[in-house]
Order: C-alpha cells, then structure tokens, then sequence
C-alpha cells in the first residue's frame, strides 16, 4: 500500500486534509476507488479505517479517507459542523476525486460516518456499492452520547460535553439538524449495492439499527455479523475481518471482476496494434481507444490524439468552471465547451491557437458570466498549454 497525503477544499471553503491508498503494484495500478466515512469525532487516523484501507488496496481498489470539517488535520471549528455538512463533505470530496482521479465506486462508512454515506449515497452517481460497519439507523442516535447535556444545549445554545475523553461543543443547530434527516427514504430509495455490518454486542450502536437499516433497504442487500466486535473495532483481528469481508463483497459489484493491467496513478499507458493505427489507451484504470481516420489509413474507431487534446482542454474547462459554481452556489444548470485548434500565422511565426467557444446556462447575471470565463483560464489543462513544457523519453527495454 502506498500513501498520497493531500488536501481539498469543500463548499465552504474549508480545507480538508486526506489521504489516499494506493495499491502497492504500480503494474496493476487500481481498478476503482473508494471514499471512506471515519465514526463520529474520530479521525481517518483510526485503527479500523487503516486495516480496511489495506485489505481494500490489496485488491486493488484505492481508498480516500479524510478528516471532516474540525476534526483531526482538517481545518474549520466542529462546533459549527452537523450531520448536514459531513454528508457535504462527503460529497465534495467525491467531486475531487472525480477531478483529480477518478470517481468513487465503492463508499464505506463507520458508525455515523456510514450513516452520513447512507445519506450522500444519492447524490454520488459513481457509486454502485455501499458499506457500513456499526451504523446507526436514524442520526440522531448519536444524542445519547450527551444526553446528559441536553437540558444545558437547549437552554444556553451550546454545552461543552466529552466524547471519547475530549470535549467538544455541541450546538442547538446540531441537534436540530439531526432531526431533520430523512434517511429511511432515503435508504429505501438508494437503489445501489448495500452490506450492513455489525457486531451483535455492539454497546454503542445496538444491532437493532443494523436490522431497520436491512428492512429499509432494497435488494441486492447483505448483513454480516462482526460476532464479538466492539463498536470501534479495536482488536485488529476483527477489523481485519471486517475488511477481508467488505472486500470480497465489492468484488461482485466493482468493475472488472479482477485487477487487470492498466496505469498506476498518474500514468497513462498506450499500445497500439501491429499494423494499424489503433491505440488502446489506460489512464488510471480507465480504457479509451484513440485511432485516425479512414483517409489516412486508419479504421476510425475512436478520436485522434490531437482531438483528444482539444477533450482535455474542454472537458477540463467545463470541470473547473462547474466546481467554481458549486463553491460559491451560483445557478449554473449546464457547461458546454466547444474546442477545435489550428496553425495561424503571427508576427512572422507559425502558433498553435486553440479556439474554445463556452456557453453558460442558467439564471446567471453579466458579472458572473464573466468572472466564470476568468475561471476558465485557471483550468489545469490550459494553464499546461501556456507554460513551457518538456517530454523526456526513456527507451524501456523487454
């Protein structure tokens, strides 16, 4: 397993501090990725998180996890976050994945944080499959952590209170927020793959949760017992357990029933067949085909490396354009980017221009139209066109 720390800022403007597990075998590389919930004022340091994050990557999924808003390395206060903010979380931290990556399959939460996947499932497309370990069925369960509290929290807004031997302020809002979470209908309505995992002397989350999730749920759903677990599962023998399962669960669900060759993170990999132009290309785990046309001698059977080019540039613009809108929650319905490019002639000098024609659509005013076309131009792609560029090629022998 190989480890990536970075960073991601969510709608609020928080940053958000990560890590992602990579497969070991760069060979391989990955065949999807998975987005993983840590329980409730727990870190993506914890125990069980690392040991299912390895049993994951040794199938070669790759795991994002990441500290929500206030907690561990991330920044932001917790007393200002709630339920509603950690499933946003989740969810912009699946829209950078989609961004810098690839977008997740596979979510896995524990404790509340699979309460909080349950509740971004929806709204995270790429998802075909969910796992929680230890969840509650309704977040509000989590208010008996600071029952006690809970005459001072109505009276006076806020009360400090203990989790787990820290102390953390609660708010009215939290609470208030918890209450409002529609997640039974939302269960019902999920309509992606669900294991439910849980430990009958479970002392925290009873197993009763784990069956009002079950119920709630459409097929294809699965439980499987954690048996003598605790809640945080601290005994490395029954996280490990819990991973082996989830993994040989995402299996059926996934892409691809086994790891097949492809490009580590970051790398693309082409081959193209003896005697034609056709180039089956990997990048990252995904498989496009790149070909020229039947006048030059080609079968064409997918888009020139030149059109492919003019794809990056649009498809990235669009990209950083719609992240800005959702940033700063403009009501941007759809981006469109139409790129074509030539030679042309300047000052003596034959250039490259790209011509890149955006349409925006929605209830947009002039002056955000065109601060988003100020955005444009912040696009990785086109700032890699306009800065000085180098390729270094190795002859690798066989």
């Amino acid at each position: 397993m190989k480890q990536q720390r970075i960073t991601f800022t969510n709608r609020s403007g928080e940053t958000l501090a990560g890590q992602i597990d990579w497969p070991a075998d760069e060979k391989v590389g990955y065949r999807a990725i998975a987005l993983f919930a840590h329980c409730f004022t727990c870190t993506k340091n914890i125990k069980a998180a690392g040991n299912i994050s390895r049993a994951l990557t040794d199938h070669g999924i790759a795991v994002l996890r990441f500290d929500f808003t206030g907690l561990g390395e991330s920044d932001g206060d917790f007393a200002d976050t709630n339920f509603s903010s950690n499933v946003e979380d989740l969810i912009d931290a699946a829209n950078w994945l989609a961004e810098q990556h690839a977008a997740p399959s596979l979510l896995v939460g524990h404790s509340l944080g699979g309460t909080a996947v349950l509740q971004a499932a929806p709204q995270i497309d790429s998802a075909v499959a969910v796992a929680t370990i230890g969840s509650p069925s309704t977040p509000e369960h989590v208010t008996h952590l600071f029952s006690d509290k809970a005459a001072d929290i109505e009276r006076d807004g806020s009360a400090e209170v203990l989790l787990a031997g820290r102390p953390f302020t609660i708010k009215q809002q939290f609470i208030e927020d918890l209450h409002k979470q529609p997640l039974a209908d939302t269960v019902a309505g999920m309509r992606k793959a669900l294991l439910i995992m849980h430990s009958p002397i479970d002392t925290t989350v009873d197993v009763s949760n784990a069956a009002e999730l079950f119920t709630q749920a459409k097929h294809p759903k699965s439980f499987v017992s954690l048996d003598t677990a605790d809640h945080l599962l601290s005994n490395n023998a029954d996280s490990s357990y819990a991973a082996r399962v989830l993994a040989g669960w995402a299996d059926r669900y996934l892409p691809d029933a086994e790891p097949g060759p492809g490009a580590a993170p970051g790398h693309t990999v082409a081959a193209t067949r003896t005697g034609s132009f056709r180039t089956d290309i990997n990048v990252a785990g995904h498989d496009i085909v790149a070909d020229e046309p039947a006048s030059v001698g080609g079968s064409n059977s997918g888009p020139t490396p030149t059109a492919l080019l003019d794809a990056a540039l649009a498809s990235c613009t669009s990209m950083t354009i719609q992240m800005y809108a959702r940033h700063k929650s403009l009501p941007l319905t759809k981006v469109s980017v139409d790129v074509t490019h030539n030679k042309e002639e300047s000052d003596g000098e034959t250039i490259t221009v790209f011509h890149r024609n955006v349409t925006l659509e929605g209830d947009l005013t002039d002056a955000q139209r065109a601060r988003m076309m100020e955005i444009a131009d912040r696009c990785p792609v086109h700032r890699t066109l306009h800065s000085d560029v180098q390729v270094r090629s190795t002859l690798t022998s066989h």
